[in-house]
């Protein structure tokens, strides 16, 4: 019993564990969580092992039980055919055979008695032992209550713990475009169009300013000519 009495006493202990104050102490939540469902699986293989054998050891103790009822009534109902029998041999003169029979009957009635004390006997310990089973069978129930929601505590770390990382795989990417802007690129490269364009159009400019100067050069010496022949026409 006192193996049993110790399993029983993990088993209620293990189910009435703190599990969030076990993690809020755990350097990596995840791997205390594992730890967790492995040692708490192995209690219950241990614990259904202790309720199996306690359900094994009170189901013989009830057979033995019945067994000792059934002889009771048996020995009772030999006991009194026996001491009926004996009335009949008395009323018919047959002493000697009477008392014989009142013999069996007392004989019956001593086993009946003995069938009886054995199977009362067996009652106490029949009913603590189903008390055990009943505390065994509720812890091993509270057991793995407890290991479903660890198991559903551990599937939901990991899968925050994958988002998690989803995110900052996403922040980093963000960082490296901001670092590397792309647009920046192109306003380098727009400032260069445009100082091309600006150029290109300063010699515009330059190349009208010097088709200008030609042109008066062409008007001065038009007015030359036209001033030489008036002075000759004067002269004339």
């Amino acid at each position: 019993m006192s193996s049993k009495q110790t399993v029983l006493g993990r088993v209620t202990q293990l189910a009435k564990a703190n599990i969030h104050a076990l993690l809020d102490q755990a350097e990596d939540p995840q791997k205390m969580l594992d730890q967790l469902i492995r040692d708490y699986a192995d209690n219950i293989a241990e614990a259904e092992e202790a309720v199996a054998a306690t359900i094994g050891d009170l189901r013989l103790m009830e057979a033995d039980h019945q067994e000792d009822v059934a002889a009771a009534h048996e020995w009772g109902g030999k006991a009194l055919a026996a001491s009926r029998k004996a009335d009949e041999l008395r009323a018919g003169g047959q002493t000697a055979e009477a008392d014989r029979f009142d013999n069996l009957a007392k004989v019956a009635l001593g086993r009946q008695l003995q069938s009886e004390k054995e199977a009362e006997t067996a009652e106490p310990t029949i009913a603590a032992q189903t008390e055990v089973v009943q505390k065994l069978r509720t812890g091993l129930d509270q057991m793995k209550a407890k290991l479903g929601e660890l198991k559903a505590k551990r599937d939901e770390l990991v899968a925050r713990a994958k988002s998690a990382q989803a995110q900052n795989r996403m922040t980093d990417a963000v960082r490296s475009v901001d670092v590397l802007d792309p647009t920046s690129e192109l306003s380098r490269f727009e400032d260069k169009v445009r100082r091309e364009e600006a150029k290109a159009l300063g010699r515009q400019e330059l190349a009208a300013s010097s088709l200008d100067a030609q042109f008066e050069q062409l008007d001065a010496l038009g007015d030359s000519a036209e001033i030489e022949a008036r002075l000759a026409a004067l002269k004339g």
